[in-house]
């Protein structure tokens, strides 16, 4: 896999900074949520052909980067 970098940034003129597929207006939380939603990647790469999969394979290292760093929300446990 490739180092994420090479696929994805931030530009504070697209979509309000948030990381985005280089070369696209597609946000890496769009893929997370397609995927929450029950997408599969066949699904995503169809419907967004300018994705490739090596595309979707750095949202995942991205997110594994962010909880690593700890750039992530905590989740309270319920009492």
């Amino acid at each position: 896999m490739a180092d994420w970098k090479q696929h994805i940034h931030s530009n504070p003129e697209v979509l309000l900074g948030k990381p985005i597929i280089k070369g696209t207006r597609i946000s890496v939380e769009l893929i997370l949520e397609l995927y929450s939603s029950g997408w599969t990647t066949d699904q995503i790469l169809e419907s967004y052909p300018t994705l490739q999969l090596d595309d979707i394979l750095a949202t995942f290292a991205y997110l594994r980067d962010c909880i690593r760093q700890e750039l992530f929300f905590p989740i309270k446990q319920a009492i």
